[in-house]
């Protein structure tokens, strides 16, 4: 399954860690477009000096990690669609272009269901995306989030507060169970 990943859940970290991961394991195909991993880096340096910075490194390691998930823009393709706000056009443009299933999404209302379904495309947010991907290869990776997050921050770690903190608070309760 191909799955177009906006901005918004390729910033913050822990989540983007999870739905590439996921991507890594081999549960499903990631794709994205310049454009999205330009607005990531813009939203980093909201957070201050050096942000954007590091965002672009970790940008520039994740297109290596993944050289077939960015897609092209299609401008002409841009012109001919229509979403309530415009500027996330672009991010349905890369879903078609890119054939992909499903855009992964916080955004739900600038992205009506039925103006995707005229364009064979689905909406779900990253709770609800990785729940219906194989869980035990999703438990798997976000058990080795969880085990990086507290190596690096020197505090435990549990992992239902951890997805929670990530936007994944189904995820975090499911996995908890």
């Amino acid at each position: 399954m191909k799955a177009l990943l906006d901005a918004c859940v390729l910033y913050p970290t822990v989540l983007r860690e999870v739905l590439l991961g996921a991507a890594r394991t081999g549960l499903y195909e990631p794709l994205w477009s310049a454009r999205i991993l330009e607005e990531w880096a813009r939203a980093a340096a909201k957070l201050g000096a050096g942000q954007e910075a590091l965002a672009r490194g970790e940008i520039a390691l994740t297109r290596s990690g993944f050289p077939r998930a960015e897609v092209k823009e299609n401008k002409a393709l841009e012109q001919r669609l229509w979403l309530p706000d415009a500027g996330d056009v672009h991010v349905l443009a890369a879903a078609i272009s890119g054939h992909a299933e499903l855009i992964v999404t916080f955004n739900a209302q600038d992205f009506p269901r039925g103006l995707l379904a005229e364009e064979g495309l689905g909406r779900s947010g990253p709770d609800e995306f990785l729940l219906g991907l194989d869980r035990a290869g999703v438990a798997a990776v976000a058990e080795a989030v969880r085990a990086e997050a507290e190596r690096l921050s020197g505090v435990p770690q549990p992992l239902r507060a951890l997805m929670k903190r990530a936007g994944l608070p189904r995820l975090g309760k499911a996995l908890a169970d």
